[in-house]
């Protein structure tokens, strides 16, 4: 079994923005020893129906960055997201720093190449990334020591990011009312995505989990951060000893009614070539609709 680095004496300062177009929390982590940070989870904004990308969240994020004099050295994807577009590039050339995403993009990219019919000039070598991680690699924010564990089921390249007493876990888990992932796109596993949850209650009780979406179940206001303790009390889908088989079960029962995310077909073709917009013969940005293609 894989040994983490943890050290939940650093407690990293972690400031949450919510894109309420998306449902999707990005996070600007700062060392609290240096003027180092990195960036989780961005988000590029888009309308799909008129083919318009700005910038409006990515900016929120390079204001505060430069207001607080940070330096940028990492931009962390959890995972090639389904539904909402990367900043990164465009964060990169605003601040530097590097991509990163988890090894296993170079499986996604080979699915969904096809898919979209990328032919030969697309590299699913995950070459666009700066950084490709595998469970347990180490890399530095600043002072910090952070590291990554592979926590596939929802896609097969999620990866969940500890640093210090933070734990960043993509779309593996949701907030203790909201449960778990979907784990029906191609490459997902429930019953992976169930042993993938337990790496993360395996870690200390007291390690703040940060969530990638939040949805307001019930109504209640949009939360993102909680902790191991509470997650293994009262998540409802895992929570209080959930079996395997009995998560499966709800698992793919859940999912076979869920419809898939709006935004699924222009994330994708992003997301797998790091942030990039796809380009036709003369360098045009254009995005793909496969007709019956996922």
């Amino acid at each position: 079994m894989m040994t983490y680095p943890i050290d939940m004496t650093t407690r990293p300062k972690v400031d949450g923005f919510f894109d309420e177009a998306t449902n999707t929390i990005s996070y600007i982590i700062q060392d609290p020893a240096s003027d180092h940070c990195a960036i989780i989870d961005s988000v590029m904004d888009i309308d799909y129906a008129a083919g318009r990308i700005t910038y409006d969240h990515a900016d929120k994020l390079i204001e505060e960055v430069r207001r607080r004099g940070l330096t940028l050295d990492w931009i962390i994807e959890t995972h090639v997201h389904a539904d909402h577009l990367s900043a990164a590039p465009y964060i990169q050339e605003k601040l530097g720093g590097k991509i990163g995403i988890g090894a296993e993009i170079v499986t996604v990219q080979d699915t969904f190449g096809k898919v979209f019919n990328e032919g030969t000039e697309f590299q699913r070598d995950g070459s666009q990334f700066d950084a490709l991680f595998s469970d347990g690699d180490i890399y530095e924010i600043g002072s910090m020591t952070a590291f990554a564990i592979h926590t596939p089921g929802h896609t097969p390249a999620c990866m969940t990011h500890v640093i210090g007493d933070a734990a960043f876990v993509g779309d593996t888990l949701f907030m203790p009312d909201g449960g778990s992932a979907r784990a029906d796109f191609p490459g997902g596993d429930a019953g992976v995505l169930y042993d993938s949850i337990q790496k993360v209650l395996a870690l200390p009780d007291a390690m703040r989990l940060f969530m990638c979406h939040d949805y307001g179940p019930n109504g209640r206001d949009i939360a993102w951060e909680t902790t191991v303790a509470e997650e293994k009390a009262h998540n409802i889908h895992v929570g209080g000893g959930t079996t395997r088989a009995a998560f499966v079960k709800m698992r793919e029962e859940r999912d076979a009614t869920l419809a898939v995310p709006k935004l699924i077909l222009p994330s994708l073709q992003v997301n797998m070539r790091a942030g990039e917009v796809p380009t036709d013969a003369e360098g045009n940005p254009v995005l793909k609709v496969p007709v019956n293609g996922i």
